[in-house]
Protein backbone atom coordinates (compact mmCIF):
# COMPACT_ATOMS: atom_id res chain seq x y z
CA UNK A 1 0.00 0.00 0.00
CA UNK A 2 1.28 3.48 -0.88
CA UNK A 3 2.40 5.63 2.04
CA UNK A 4 1.73 9.33 1.73
CA UNK A 5 3.77 12.10 3.34
CA UNK A 6 1.78 14.49 5.49
CA UNK A 7 4.65 15.41 7.81
CA UNK A 8 6.64 17.56 5.41
CA UNK A 9 5.86 20.07 2.70
CA UNK A 10 7.77 21.87 -0.07
CA UNK A 11 8.91 25.46 0.27
CA UNK A 12 6.38 27.42 -1.77
CA UNK A 13 7.98 30.85 -1.52
CA UNK A 14 8.69 32.32 -4.94
CA UNK A 15 6.24 29.97 -6.70
CA UNK A 16 3.43 32.50 -7.35
CA UNK A 17 1.55 31.03 -4.38
CA UNK A 18 -1.05 33.44 -3.00
CA UNK A 19 -0.73 31.90 0.45
CA UNK A 20 3.05 32.14 0.56
CA UNK A 21 3.40 35.64 -0.88
CA UNK A 22 4.58 36.84 2.52
CA UNK A 23 7.61 38.48 4.08
CA UNK A 24 10.65 36.49 5.14
CA UNK A 25 10.10 34.72 8.44
CA UNK A 26 6.31 34.91 8.25
CA UNK A 27 4.11 31.84 8.68
CA UNK A 28 0.86 31.98 6.65
CA UNK A 29 -2.04 30.01 8.14
CA UNK A 30 -4.89 31.96 6.59
CA UNK A 31 -6.26 31.18 3.09
CA UNK A 32 -7.89 27.76 2.48
CA UNK A 33 -4.92 26.23 0.66
CA UNK A 34 -3.11 23.12 1.90
CA UNK A 35 0.68 22.89 2.08
CA UNK A 36 0.74 19.14 1.40
CA UNK A 37 1.62 17.78 -2.02
CA UNK A 38 -1.49 16.40 -3.67
CA UNK A 39 -1.98 12.69 -4.29
CA UNK A 40 0.77 11.34 -6.60
CA UNK A 41 -1.89 9.51 -8.62
CA UNK A 42 -3.25 12.91 -9.65
CA UNK A 43 0.19 14.22 -10.56
CA UNK A 44 0.86 11.11 -12.66
CA UNK A 45 -2.37 11.58 -14.61
CA UNK A 46 -1.59 15.22 -15.33
CA UNK A 47 2.01 14.39 -16.27
CA UNK A 48 0.79 11.91 -18.87
CA UNK A 49 -1.46 14.60 -20.28
CA UNK A 50 1.40 17.09 -20.54
CA UNK A 51 3.69 14.49 -22.09
CA UNK A 52 1.08 13.89 -24.80
CA UNK A 53 1.97 17.39 -25.98
CA UNK A 54 -1.26 18.63 -27.61
CA UNK A 55 -3.14 21.43 -25.90
CA UNK A 56 -6.25 22.09 -27.97
CA UNK A 57 -9.88 22.64 -26.97
CA UNK A 58 -11.29 19.92 -24.75
CA UNK A 59 -14.55 18.96 -23.10
CA UNK A 60 -15.58 16.29 -20.59
CA UNK A 61 -17.14 12.99 -21.60
CA UNK A 62 -18.95 10.27 -19.69
CA UNK A 63 -15.83 9.09 -17.84
CA UNK A 64 -15.61 12.47 -16.07
CA UNK A 65 -19.20 12.46 -14.80
CA UNK A 66 -19.11 8.76 -13.95
CA UNK A 67 -16.02 9.38 -11.80
CA UNK A 68 -17.91 12.06 -9.85
CA UNK A 69 -20.92 9.79 -9.38
CA UNK A 70 -18.79 6.81 -8.32
CA UNK A 71 -16.93 8.95 -5.79
CA UNK A 72 -20.19 9.92 -4.09
CA UNK A 73 -21.30 6.29 -4.07
CA UNK A 74 -18.00 5.02 -2.62
CA UNK A 75 -17.17 7.82 -0.18
CA UNK A 76 -20.55 9.23 0.85
CA UNK A 77 -22.84 6.28 0.02
CA UNK A 78 -25.27 8.44 -1.95
CA UNK A 79 -26.45 8.46 -5.54
CA UNK A 80 -25.67 11.32 -7.91
CA UNK A 81 -27.20 10.85 -11.36
CA UNK A 82 -24.73 11.80 -14.09
CA UNK A 83 -27.61 13.35 -16.01
CA UNK A 84 -27.88 15.99 -13.30
CA UNK A 85 -24.30 17.18 -13.78
CA UNK A 86 -22.73 20.08 -15.65
CA UNK A 87 -19.01 20.91 -15.69
CA UNK A 88 -17.91 24.40 -14.69
CA UNK A 89 -14.58 26.13 -14.18
CA UNK A 90 -14.68 26.50 -10.40
CA UNK A 91 -17.20 26.95 -7.60
CA UNK A 92 -16.82 30.73 -7.27
CA UNK A 93 -17.35 31.53 -10.97
CA UNK A 94 -20.32 29.15 -10.94
CA UNK A 95 -21.85 30.95 -7.96
CA UNK A 96 -21.59 34.30 -9.72
CA UNK A 97 -23.04 32.86 -12.92
CA UNK A 98 -25.93 31.24 -11.05
CA UNK A 99 -26.64 34.48 -9.18
CA UNK A 100 -27.00 36.19 -12.57
CA UNK A 101 -29.07 33.36 -14.04
CA UNK A 102 -31.47 32.59 -11.20
CA UNK A 103 -32.05 36.04 -9.66
CA UNK A 104 -32.55 39.52 -11.07
CA UNK A 105 -30.81 42.83 -10.47
CA UNK A 106 -32.24 44.28 -7.26
CA UNK A 107 -33.31 40.91 -5.83
CA UNK A 108 -32.30 39.72 -2.38
CA UNK A 109 -29.85 36.82 -2.11
CA UNK A 110 -29.81 35.30 1.36
CA UNK A 111 -26.79 33.88 3.23
CA UNK A 112 -26.11 32.83 6.82
CA UNK A 113 -23.25 34.82 8.29
CA UNK A 114 -20.58 34.38 9.43
CA UNK A 115 -19.91 32.66 6.12
CA UNK A 116 -17.37 32.44 3.30
CA UNK A 117 -16.85 36.06 2.30
CA UNK A 118 -16.74 35.49 -1.47
CA UNK A 119 -20.49 34.81 -1.39
CA UNK A 120 -20.86 38.51 -0.62
CA UNK A 121 -18.74 39.48 -3.61
CA UNK A 122 -20.78 37.30 -5.98
CA UNK A 123 -23.99 38.90 -4.74
CA UNK A 124 -23.06 42.57 -4.46
CA UNK A 125 -20.85 42.73 -7.56
CA UNK A 126 -23.79 41.48 -9.64
CA UNK A 127 -26.21 44.15 -8.45
CA UNK A 128 -28.16 42.02 -5.97
CA UNK A 129 -28.84 42.84 -2.32
CA UNK A 130 -27.08 40.81 0.34
CA UNK A 131 -29.43 39.66 3.11
CA UNK A 132 -28.09 37.64 6.02
CA UNK A 133 -30.00 35.51 8.46
CA UNK A 134 -27.14 35.37 10.94
CA UNK A 135 -26.37 32.12 12.68
CA UNK A 136 -26.94 32.23 16.44
CA UNK A 137 -23.89 31.49 18.59
CA UNK A 138 -24.20 29.79 21.96
CA UNK A 139 -21.23 31.07 23.92
CA UNK A 140 -21.39 28.31 26.53
CA UNK A 141 -21.50 25.43 24.05
CA UNK A 142 -19.49 27.27 21.38
CA UNK A 143 -22.03 26.12 18.80
CA UNK A 144 -23.91 27.79 15.94
CA UNK A 145 -27.59 27.23 15.18
CA UNK A 146 -30.04 28.51 12.59
CA UNK A 147 -32.33 31.35 13.67
CA UNK A 148 -35.41 29.71 12.18
CA UNK A 149 -37.83 32.57 12.81
CA UNK A 150 -35.48 35.11 11.24
CA UNK A 151 -34.75 32.79 8.31
CA UNK A 152 -38.46 32.31 7.69
CA UNK A 153 -39.16 36.05 7.67
CA UNK A 154 -36.34 36.80 5.25
CA UNK A 155 -37.18 33.96 2.87
CA UNK A 156 -40.79 35.19 2.82
CA UNK A 157 -39.72 38.60 1.50
CA UNK A 158 -40.94 38.67 -2.14
CA UNK A 159 -37.60 40.15 -3.20
CA UNK A 160 -35.68 37.11 -1.92
CA UNK A 161 -35.22 34.72 -4.85
CA UNK A 162 -32.01 32.81 -4.04
CA UNK A 163 -30.38 31.39 -0.89
CA UNK A 164 -26.71 30.38 -0.82
CA UNK A 165 -25.97 27.67 1.73
CA UNK A 166 -22.51 26.53 2.85
CA UNK A 167 -22.67 22.77 3.55
CA UNK A 168 -20.49 21.93 5.49
CA UNK A 169 -20.08 25.42 6.79
CA UNK A 170 -17.01 27.60 6.30
CA UNK A 171 -15.67 29.06 8.58
CA UNK A 172 -17.35 27.38 11.58
CA UNK A 173 -16.92 23.73 10.55
CA UNK A 174 -20.61 23.07 11.22
CA UNK A 175 -22.03 19.98 9.46
CA UNK A 176 -25.72 20.50 8.87
CA UNK A 177 -27.92 17.52 9.71
CA UNK A 178 -30.35 16.01 7.23
CA UNK A 179 -33.31 17.28 9.26
CA UNK A 180 -31.88 20.82 9.26
CA UNK A 181 -31.35 20.69 5.51
CA UNK A 182 -34.87 19.33 5.00
CA UNK A 183 -36.27 22.25 6.98
CA UNK A 184 -34.20 24.84 5.09
CA UNK A 185 -35.06 23.32 1.71
CA UNK A 186 -38.77 23.12 2.59
CA UNK A 187 -38.82 26.78 3.59
CA UNK A 188 -37.15 27.66 0.28
CA UNK A 189 -39.74 25.73 -1.72
CA UNK A 190 -42.63 27.28 0.21
CA UNK A 191 -41.27 30.76 -0.49
CA UNK A 192 -40.24 30.14 -4.14
CA UNK A 193 -36.56 30.66 -3.33
CA UNK A 194 -33.95 28.56 -5.18
CA UNK A 195 -31.44 26.88 -2.85
CA UNK A 196 -27.78 26.95 -3.99
CA UNK A 197 -25.54 24.72 -1.84
CA UNK A 198 -21.75 25.13 -1.89
CA UNK A 199 -20.46 21.70 -0.80
CA UNK A 200 -16.78 22.17 -1.58
CA UNK A 201 -15.78 20.99 1.92
CA UNK A 202 -18.05 17.93 1.86
CA UNK A 203 -15.21 15.41 1.67
CA UNK A 204 -13.54 16.87 4.76
CA UNK A 205 -15.81 15.76 7.60
CA UNK A 206 -13.28 14.68 10.21
CA UNK A 207 -15.50 12.92 12.75
CA UNK A 208 -19.08 11.94 13.45
CA UNK A 209 -21.80 11.36 10.85
CA UNK A 210 -21.04 12.25 7.23
CA UNK A 211 -22.49 15.34 5.62
CA UNK A 212 -25.74 15.21 3.64
CA UNK A 213 -25.55 16.47 0.05
CA UNK A 214 -28.56 18.61 -0.80
CA UNK A 215 -29.12 16.64 -4.02
CA UNK A 216 -30.04 13.60 -1.86
CA UNK A 217 -33.11 15.27 -0.34
CA UNK A 218 -36.59 14.13 -1.44
CA UNK A 219 -37.46 15.05 -5.02
CA UNK A 220 -39.62 18.16 -4.45
CA UNK A 221 -36.78 19.66 -2.39
CA UNK A 222 -33.80 18.61 -4.52
CA UNK A 223 -35.59 19.81 -7.68
CA UNK A 224 -35.50 23.33 -6.23
CA UNK A 225 -31.76 23.09 -5.57
CA UNK A 226 -28.38 23.47 -7.21
CA UNK A 227 -25.35 21.81 -5.62
CA UNK A 228 -21.72 22.68 -6.32
CA UNK A 229 -19.00 20.09 -5.68
CA UNK A 230 -15.29 20.06 -6.48
CA UNK A 231 -12.07 18.20 -5.66
CA UNK A 232 -10.29 21.53 -5.18
CA UNK A 233 -10.38 21.63 -1.36
CA UNK A 234 -10.19 17.85 -0.91
CA UNK A 235 -7.01 17.45 -2.96
CA UNK A 236 -5.74 21.07 -3.09
CA UNK A 237 -6.44 21.47 -6.80
CA UNK A 238 -7.66 25.08 -6.85
CA UNK A 239 -5.36 25.97 -9.76
CA UNK A 240 -7.14 23.43 -12.00
CA UNK A 241 -10.36 25.50 -11.87
CA UNK A 242 -12.88 22.68 -12.04
CA UNK A 243 -16.17 21.97 -10.30
CA UNK A 244 -19.41 20.16 -11.02
CA UNK A 245 -22.91 21.63 -10.86
CA UNK A 246 -25.53 19.09 -9.76
CA UNK A 247 -29.06 20.25 -10.57
CA UNK A 248 -31.65 17.43 -10.64
CA UNK A 249 -34.49 19.47 -12.18
CA UNK A 250 -34.20 19.65 -15.96
CA UNK A 251 -35.31 23.24 -16.61
CA UNK A 252 -33.16 24.62 -13.79
CA UNK A 253 -30.16 22.58 -14.94
CA UNK A 254 -30.55 23.70 -18.56
CA UNK A 255 -30.87 27.34 -17.52
CA UNK A 256 -27.71 27.13 -15.43
CA UNK A 257 -25.89 25.26 -18.22
CA UNK A 258 -26.77 27.97 -20.76
CA UNK A 259 -25.46 30.58 -18.36
CA UNK A 260 -22.20 28.73 -17.80
CA UNK A 261 -21.66 28.22 -21.53
CA UNK A 262 -22.49 31.80 -22.44
CA UNK A 263 -19.84 32.98 -19.98
CA UNK A 264 -17.23 30.43 -21.14
CA UNK A 265 -17.30 28.68 -17.77
CA UNK A 266 -17.73 25.21 -19.25
CA UNK A 267 -14.35 24.98 -21.00
CA UNK A 268 -11.95 23.35 -18.55
CA UNK A 269 -8.29 23.87 -17.80
CA UNK A 270 -6.20 21.46 -19.88
CA UNK A 271 -5.32 19.32 -16.83
CA UNK A 272 -8.67 19.62 -15.06
CA UNK A 273 -10.37 16.58 -16.56
CA UNK A 274 -7.56 14.00 -16.14
CA UNK A 275 -6.68 15.43 -12.75
CA UNK A 276 -10.24 15.28 -11.50
CA UNK A 277 -10.84 11.78 -12.85
CA UNK A 278 -7.67 10.59 -11.11
CA UNK A 279 -8.71 12.29 -7.86
CA UNK A 280 -12.14 10.69 -7.89
CA UNK A 281 -10.99 7.24 -9.02
CA UNK A 282 -7.66 6.86 -7.22
CA UNK A 283 -7.61 9.41 -4.40
CA UNK A 284 -9.55 7.75 -1.59
CA UNK A 285 -6.50 6.30 0.21
CA UNK A 286 -4.74 9.67 0.07
CA UNK A 287 -7.82 11.37 1.52
CA UNK A 288 -7.90 8.86 4.38
CA UNK A 289 -4.30 9.76 5.25
CA UNK A 290 -5.01 13.47 4.97
CA UNK A 291 -7.97 13.30 7.35
CA UNK A 292 -5.91 11.33 9.86
CA UNK A 293 -3.28 14.11 9.85
CA UNK A 294 -5.91 16.85 10.09
CA UNK A 295 -7.51 15.18 13.12
CA UNK A 296 -4.10 14.98 14.76
CA UNK A 297 -3.34 18.63 13.99
CA UNK A 298 -6.71 19.74 15.34
CA UNK A 299 -6.13 17.80 18.57
CA UNK A 300 -2.73 19.45 19.00
CA UNK A 301 -4.31 22.90 18.64
CA UNK A 302 -7.17 22.03 21.01
CA UNK A 303 -4.83 20.64 23.66
CA UNK A 304 -2.53 23.65 23.39
CA UNK A 305 -5.33 26.20 23.75
CA UNK A 306 -6.85 24.19 26.60
CA UNK A 307 -3.61 24.19 28.57
CA UNK A 308 -2.45 27.77 27.89
CA UNK A 309 -4.40 30.72 29.35
CA UNK A 310 -4.41 32.80 26.17
CA UNK A 311 -8.10 33.72 26.20
CA UNK A 312 -8.67 31.78 22.95
CA UNK A 313 -11.06 28.83 22.61
CA UNK A 314 -11.41 26.33 19.77
CA UNK A 315 -14.94 26.09 18.39
CA UNK A 316 -15.63 22.35 18.00
CA UNK A 317 -16.46 22.14 14.29
CA UNK A 318 -16.50 18.70 12.66
CA UNK A 319 -15.45 19.56 9.12
CA UNK A 320 -12.83 21.39 7.04
CA UNK A 321 -9.19 22.07 7.83
CA UNK A 322 -10.09 25.56 8.99
CA UNK A 323 -10.33 26.17 12.73
CA UNK A 324 -12.63 28.86 14.14
CA UNK A 325 -11.02 30.43 17.20
CA UNK A 326 -13.21 32.27 19.72
CA UNK A 327 -11.25 35.33 20.90
CA UNK A 328 -14.17 37.13 22.52
CA UNK A 329 -12.44 37.10 25.92
CA UNK A 330 -9.63 39.31 24.62
CA UNK A 331 -11.00 41.37 21.70
CA UNK A 332 -14.04 42.82 19.97
CA UNK A 333 -11.98 43.53 16.87
CA UNK A 334 -10.41 40.44 15.32
CA UNK A 335 -9.02 42.46 12.41
CA UNK A 336 -6.85 44.51 14.75
CA UNK A 337 -5.92 41.36 16.66
CA UNK A 338 -4.86 39.50 13.51
CA UNK A 339 -2.79 42.46 12.37
CA UNK A 340 -1.12 42.72 15.77
CA UNK A 341 -0.30 38.99 15.89
CA UNK A 342 1.22 39.20 12.41
CA UNK A 343 3.23 42.32 13.24
CA UNK A 344 4.59 40.83 16.48
CA UNK A 345 5.34 37.28 15.36
CA UNK A 346 4.80 36.84 11.60
CA UNK A 347 1.88 34.45 12.17
CA UNK A 348 -0.70 35.26 9.49
CA UNK A 349 -4.27 34.28 10.44
CA UNK A 350 -7.59 35.33 8.89
CA UNK A 351 -9.69 37.88 10.71
CA UNK A 352 -13.18 36.53 11.32
CA UNK A 353 -14.66 39.97 10.67
CA UNK A 354 -14.55 39.41 6.90
CA UNK A 355 -17.12 36.62 7.25
CA UNK A 356 -19.79 38.89 8.78
CA UNK A 357 -22.13 37.99 11.63
CA UNK A 358 -20.24 37.79 14.91
CA UNK A 359 -16.96 37.17 13.09
CA UNK A 360 -15.26 40.18 14.68
CA UNK A 361 -14.84 37.99 17.78
CA UNK A 362 -13.02 35.19 15.93
CA UNK A 363 -9.89 34.25 14.04
CA UNK A 364 -9.62 31.50 11.40
CA UNK A 365 -6.60 29.18 11.33
CA UNK A 366 -5.63 26.80 8.50
CA UNK A 367 -4.18 23.56 9.90
CA UNK A 368 -3.58 21.76 6.57
CA UNK A 369 0.17 21.71 7.05
CA UNK A 370 2.86 19.51 8.65
CA UNK A 371 2.93 19.14 12.45
CA UNK A 372 6.10 21.22 12.69
CA UNK A 373 4.26 24.23 11.26
CA UNK A 374 1.36 23.68 13.66
CA UNK A 375 3.80 23.79 16.59
CA UNK A 376 5.51 26.88 15.15
CA UNK A 377 2.17 28.64 14.71
CA UNK A 378 1.03 27.87 18.23
CA UNK A 379 4.28 29.14 19.73
CA UNK A 380 3.93 32.36 17.75
CA UNK A 381 0.32 32.73 18.89
CA UNK A 382 1.34 32.29 22.52
CA UNK A 383 4.17 34.79 22.09
CA UNK A 384 1.79 37.39 20.66
CA UNK A 385 -0.91 36.96 23.29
Amino acid sequence: MTEYDFRSAPDRRGTDSVKWDVRDGELPMWIADMDFRTAPEIVDAMRRKVDFGIFGYEEPHDDYFVSVANWYEAVHHVHADTGWMVLCTGVVPAISSIVRRVSHVGDNVLVQQPVYNIFTNSIVNNGRHLVSSDLVYDDADMAYEVDWDDLGRKLADPLTTLMILCNPHNPTGRVWTRSELMRIATMCVENHVVLLSDEIHGDLVLDGPDYTPVFTLPQPLRDNSITLVSPSKTFNLAALHVATVIAPETNLRESVSRGLNSEELAEPNLLAIPGTIAAYTKGQAWLTGLKHQLRSNRSVVGDFLGSHPLGVRLVPGRATYLLWLDCSAITRDSTALAEDIRARTGLYLSSGAMYGGNGSLFLRMNIACPPSRIEDGLQRLAMAL
